[in-house]
């Protein structure tokens, strides 16, 4: 909820800025209007600031990340044809589709999951093979070989698709994979919640009402998640506000969202980014850090703000740092389906290059859990017990 925040007002240098320092300062609400005046102020430095500050009031200089790896077990998609920003998605059998068995997951698992790894965040397509069966085997058989690591899987839209293909309600989806291991949900798969620009961009997609839905019942049995919200489209700011109103009201009712994640549309090798004429054009830093600022401002029932290094660059997370974020995604190990559409950043990042980043900013690295419980504090001369390359890879980033 809203915490009065110890602002310094002459920080503000647009004139418009100034009436929502006034209501931070006071410790109110902000309201649609309010967040409509932040995207569009040209002061940004002075949303920032204002992010930062509320930021600071919360969590001081602390930035957390977990160690965790991405496992994409398939890319078949029967949204293949319909969801236009995607380049990840294949047909059963087009070029490069792809289904793991299980002996393929749990070979991909205990590539890292040598005492460090501690979240599987477990995503991947609509596929029709893919069934409760598949994933309760496959979050039994981690659970039983690995039963450290915490498991963070299926979005709204699988869980949903799940349920229709087996003919069970959400409900009865989610407390079966809970038996089986599941432990939170990401918050993937909301892309922008106006139906106009699903029309356009994911038209047989699950609509945004449903993916509140999901949620909700997720929550109501005590199964945490996070959410989403995907930027640099077709979306108005006003859709983005909309969105952004639909998730914390949810919020308000429940309190099951852990933390919030903007997520950067990327226009390459998918077929909206040919259609806007903007392959090679990704968003800009100015836009992703007043995504990141405004989630933190508005969001104020929402603890944790997250910056998705993949999308943004590390550079712009580390930026980001002191505008509002308290959370950056962790070593990763291997993502897909960013990078399926132009990321051109790193598939995962050591512990080292971390430290290094968040250091950088000037900021405490920790390492936490899935339920952002602190686990360790890393001090200034703590290396998390680097070598060699390792090293040398935290070394390059730091001077970058």
């Amino acid at each position: 909820m809203p915490q009065v925040v110890d602002f310094d007002l002459t920080k503000l240098r647009d004139p418009a800025l100034r009436p929502i320092g006034e209501k931070l300062r006071r410790g109110e609400r902000l309201t649609e209007t309010d967040g409509v005046v932040l995207f569009r102020s040209p002061d940004l430095l002075g949303v920032g600031s204002m992010a930062d500050a509320s930021n600071r009031a919360r969590h001081g200089d602390q930035v957390t990340f977990a160690a965790n790896q991405h496992i994409n077990p398939t890319n078949i998609c029967v949204l293949r044809k319909t969801c236009v920003f995607c380049g990840y998605a294949r047909l059963p059998k087009e070029e490069g589709a792809y289904r793991y068995s299980l002996e393929q997951v749990m070979a991909e698992a205990e590539q890292a999951a040598n005492g460090i790894t501690r979240e599987f965040h477990i995503v991947g397509g609509l596929d029709m093979q893919t069934g409760l069966a598949y994933y309760t085997t496959m979050f039994r058989a981690l659970k039983a070989k690995l039963p450290h690591v915490h498991i963070k899987a299926l979005t709204a839209v699988e869980i949903a698709h799940i349920a229709r293909i087996e003919k069970m309600s959400w409900a009865d989806v989610l407390v079966a994979l809970r038996e089986a291991g599941l432990d939170t949900m990401p918050g993937g798969g909301a892309e922008t919640f106006s139906e106009a620009v699903r029309d356009e961009i994911a038209d047989k997609k699950l609509g945004g009402a449903d993916y509140i839905g999901v949620h909700r019942t997720a929550h109501t049995l005590g199964i945490r998640t996070n959410c989403t919200m995907l930027y640099g489209h077709v979306e108005t700011i006003e859709d983005r506000m909309a969105h952004l109103k639909m998730l914390r009201d949810l919020q308000d009712e429940t309190g099951g969202f852990l933390a919030y994640i903007p997520l950067a549309y990327h226009p390459d090798d998918n077929e909206l980014g040919e259609k806007l004429g903007r392959k090679g054009t990704s968003s800009t830093g100015f836009d992703d850090l007043r995504n990141l600022a405004v989630g933190r401002l508005y969001l104020d029932n929402i603890e944790h703000i997250k910056s998705h290094w993949i999308m943004v660059t590390p550079f712009v997370t580390q930026t980001a740092l002191h505008f509002g974020v308290n959370d950056i995604e962790g070593t990763v190990v291997r993502e897909k389906i960013y990078h399926a559409v132009g990321a051109t950043t790193p598939q995962g990042m050591t512990l080292p290059a971390l430290l290094s980043l968040i250091r950088g900013a000037g900021k405490v690295p920790a390492e936490r859990d899935s339920f952002y419980k602190v686990l360790r504090v890393f001090g200034p001369d703590d290396t998390g017990e680097a070598e060699g390359a390792d090293a040398g890879a935290a070394a390059e980033l730091a001077t970058a």
